[in-house]
Order: structure tokens, then C-alpha cells, then sequence
């Protein structure tokens, strides 16, 4: 059962990252690529049926954390609070001024709710790669399994970091450079125009710089925690998985010159599957890594509840993730074909 909950837990947050990814990356597209308020209508009508539905996946993800892994989430919860309060007013502004624009009719108000809408989905992306890069890492984590991290400290990974150091920094900037070209493609996707050629001539300097950021990040996660290869060397068919990163990415630069949109887009959502994965697989069986010594971790089989909670638990994941399966399945089939930006 802990095995199964923990890789159904990573599905949910893979799922978040590949599907909300791309919401955010046209968000952060919104503050330079488009010109006009025909193209910003047109980039924001692309997302406008599904962004919600996508962030279902983030919430699911929340809840199972709660019943299947409670100590996890007291902990995380309470140590992450600082930052989880900042992504909760984030979420919040982001939605509030994509709902606003459309009910203000006036130049200087418009003008900032998109910077708003811009600024809060780019941060939020920072944010999301800075957390995973935290996990990583560790957390000051004592024996009672709590802890509290300030924003930063002394910008050092060691055995009092802060939320933001030069490690951390890295994994955010990962996340904005992925989830800004995952948008870009979704961009020269759904969007009919010359703000889809724009989009396509993005996504060359955007891998080139996620190429180079993707190998300093993967060369900082061996140095600030170089356990993370001990699963590869036990199961080295695993290997596959920086395999198909690298793959992915070579998948995304001869797609996109081919003028082959969906490939491209889909090579980008193999990418961040295999990413996510891989630091998945590089921490398993632990959940949260403690800086003080691994007698601290958070661990699978210290943190999993009592087997009838992850029993009903399961059978009622079943049957919510069918559900969502199927509305993401009828909104994308349904709002299926290009967003023109003269409409």
C-alpha cells in the first residue's frame, strides 16, 4: 500500500505540473509575447476552458497527502508555511484578475490585471520548482518531525537553510524556463496567427536555456545530495529515465522546427514527466529529507497511515480520478481546434 500511494501521489503532482504547467507558462508569455488586446483575448480564450479544471489535479494531491500520509502533511504543512501562504495568494490573484479583465472594461485597469496575471503566474512557477528543489535538499526537520524554514538564511544549503538559497534558486528558475516553453508550445498549439509563429521562434532560446539549466540543476542535486543516485545504482534500468529527459528535449527543438506543434507540446509534457519522475524515484522510500541526518527523514513506512484508511481511501481515489479523467477528457475533445486572435 505504500508503494501505491506514493507513486499515485507523484501521478497527481506529474499530472498538476503537465497540465497546469502550460496555463502558467501562457501566463508568464502574457507579460512580452503578445502585442494587443486581440492576442492577449485569444492566449487567455486558449486556456479559458480548462485552467480550473486543471488545478483539481493540485488539490487532489492535498487531500491524499491528508489520509494517506499524515504526518507528511502536518509537517510539510506547518514547516512550508511562509511559502504555501505566498502560492495560496498567488492562486488567488492570478484567478481573481483572469475573471476581473473580462468584467472591466477600461485600458488602465486591463493593463493591470494582465501584469498581475503575468507576474503571479511567473512567481508561481519560481516558487513551485524552489519547493520540489527544498524537498530535495532537506528540511531542518527535529525529532518530533517539525520544523520551520525562514525565507532564506545565509543562501547555503547546510543544517539551517532557508527557503530560498542558491540550490533552491536553481530549481526555480528550472521550473520558470520549463513551464514558459511548456506555455510556448501550447501557444503555437491552440493559437492561429502570427502570435503562433512568435511562439514557435520562442521555443529555441527557451531550450537552450532549459538545456543548460537542466544540467546545472541535475550537477547541483548530485552535489548538495548525492544520495539521490543510490536508487539508480540498486535498479540501473532506471537510468532510462535521464534517457528519456534528454530524448524529450531533443524531441521538443526537431518538432518545433518541423512545424510539428502537437508533437512538440507532447515531447515538452514528456519532459516534465520524466523530470518529476526522476526525483521521485532519486528519494523513494523517502518523503521528506531532514538535514540533520537521515534518522530524521520523513519515511514512507513512518508516515503511512493504517491499512483500512488506505483501503477506502483507494477505493474512493478510483472512482474521484475517474471522474476527473473523464471531464478532462470532454473539455479538451470539446474545445478541440485553434483560438483565432482576430475574433
Amino acid at each position: 500500500m505504500g508503494f501505491v500511494w506514493f507513486w499515485l501521489v507523484a501521478i497527481m503532482i506529474v499530472g498538476y505540473v503537465v497540465l497546469d504547467g502550460f496555463d502558467l507558462g501562457v501566463g508568464v508569455l502574457h507579460l512580452f509575447l503578445v502585442r494587443n488586446e486581440a492576442e492577449r483575448s485569444a492566449s487567455l480564450r486558449s486556456i479559458g476552458p480548462v485552467w480550473d479544471g486543471n488545478e483539481v489535479w493540485l488539490l487532489a494531491g492535498g487531500g491524499t497527502l491528508y489520509f494517506a500520509f499524515p504526518l507528511l502533511y502536518a509537517s510539510a504543512f506547518s514547516g512550508f508555511y511562509l511559502p504555501l501562504m505566498i502560492v495560496l495568494w498567488l492562486l488567488i490573484l492570478r484567478g481573481v484578475s483572469l475573471e476581473l479583465r473580462n468584467h472591466i472594461d477600461l485600458g488602465v485597469w486591463r493593463a493591470l490585471l494582465d501584469g498581475v496575471f503575468g507576474l503571479a503566474s511567473a512567481l508561481l512557477a519560481i516558487f513551485y520548482g524552489a519547493a520540489l528543489a527544498n524537498v530535495i535538499r532537506g528540511v531542518p526537520l527535529r525529532a518530533d518531525g517539525y520544523f520551520f524554514l525562514p525565507l532564506w538564511t545565509n543562501w547555503r544549503p547546510g543544517p539551517t537553510p532557508g527557503i530560498l538559497d542558491w540550490y533552491t534558486v536553481i530549481g526555480g528558475l528550472v521550473a520558470l524556463i520549463a513551464l514558459t516553453l511548456h506555455g510556448a508550445l501550447w501557444v503555437a498549439l491552440k493559437v492561429a496567427g502570427d502570435l503562433a509563429g512568435r511562439a514557435r521562434k520562442l521555443v529555441k532560446p527557451l531550450w537552450i536555456a532549459l538545456v543548460a539549466l537542466t544540467v546545472a540543476s541535475l550537477a547541483a542535486t548530485l552535489a548538495v545530495r548525492p544520495a539521490m543516485l543510490d536508487n539508480y545504482s540498486r535498479y540501473p534500468f532506471m537510468f532510462l529515465i535521464p534517457a528519456g529527459v534528454a530524448a524529450s528535449l531533443a524531441g521538443i527543438l526537431a518538432w518545433n522546427a518541423k512545424g510539428s506543434s502537437l508533437k512538440a507540446f507532447l515531447a515538452s509534457c514528456v519532459y516534465l514527466f520524466f523530470m518529476l519522475a526522476g526525483a521521485c524515484f532519486g528519494l523513494y522510500p523517502t518523503l521528506l529529507p531532514a538535514t540533520g541526518g537521515p534518522q530524521l527523514d520523513i519515511t514512507l513506512s513512518r508516515a503511512l497511515s493504517g491499512p483500512h484508511t488506505l483501503a477506502v481511501g483507494l477505493a474512493w481515489w478510483a472512482f474521484g480520478m475517474a471522474l476527473a479523467v473523464c471531464y478532462i477528457v470532454f473539455v479538451y475533445s470539446r474545445f478541440k481546434g485553434k483560438v483565432e486572435a482576430e475574433q
